[in-house]
């Protein structure tokens, strides 16, 4: 059993650079996150561009290791055509995060930071590592992972989606089993950055359906970044029994 539920919103500024999507085909679903980046509102066109490359090619093709990656390489394309096509789009870029759910099996990649955890009977079993400095800082033991939140260079990201590369920057995870109960949280940093992991945990545990869950880790988002010109935020619930 699959249950879910998808929530984006603008936060404090004008336009919202995030998007968010999901699909289903058969028995497999597919759900995409993006956070743009770019003057000009170009960030929001290259985050809806790589959420319509990512559902497009799950239409077409279902859940799978090079559907996601080819998911990462056609937002890829896009970007990097509209780049070419229009003089104000030089600088759009933006992060990517997918699930896909299978049957038997969950798989997931991304790129920038724009994150993904993977709980299990409502404890945290894994998240993605960030492509940016603070989390650079983190591996080389140069700074706590609680520190990121709120360090100067937060929102420097080493690889995103609309920058030239000789050879592929997103991840692509090993596939999981679908096993008891495994809860998932896609989430673009306006969301992440303003509620820990042991909030989660607590809204999870007391949440009785994935919108609740949403719902009441949105409630302390809100109230952290009061007064702080708050970021669009974005995140996604997956639950499977």
């Amino acid at each position: 059993m699959i249950s879910y539920h998808l929530l984006s919103n603008v936060g404090d500024r004008d336009n919202n650079e995030d998007n968010i999507g999901m699909y289903q085909k058969d028995q497999d679903y597919c759900f995409v996150l993006a956070d743009g980046l770019g003057g000009h509102g170009k960030g929001e066109e290259a985050s809806r561009l790589a959420v319509e490359a990512t559902v497009e090619i799950f239409a077409v093709e279902g859940a799978g290791n090079q559907v996601l990656e080819a998911s990462f390489q056609e937002a890829q394309r896009r970007i990097l055509e509209n780049q070419k096509a229009d003089f104000q789009a030089q600088d759009m870029k933006t992060t990517l995060v997918v699930l896909h759910v299978g049957e038997k099996q969950i798989q997931w990649g991304y790129i920038g930071d724009s994150r993904l955890y993977y709980f299990q009977n409502g404890k945290l079993a894994w998240r993605t590592l960030d492509h940016s400095v603070p989390q650079l800082l983190v591996a080389a033991r140069q700074l706590k992972e609680s520190q990121i939140r709120n360090h100067p260079d937060r929102n420097r990201l080493l690889r995103v989606l609309g920058v030239d590369w000789d050879s592929p920057r997103y991840q692509v995870e090993e596939a999981e089993s679908r096993q008891g109960k495994q809860e998932f949280l896609l989430c673009s940093d306006g969301f992440w950055e303003l509620i820990d992991e042991k909030k989660m945990i607590h809204c999870l545990k007391r949440a009785k359906t994935p919108r609740d869950w949403l719902e009441k880790m949105e409630e302390i988002v809100r109230k952290n970044g009061r007064g702080k010109n708050m970021d669009n935020y974005s995140a996604i619930a997956v639950w499977l029994d």
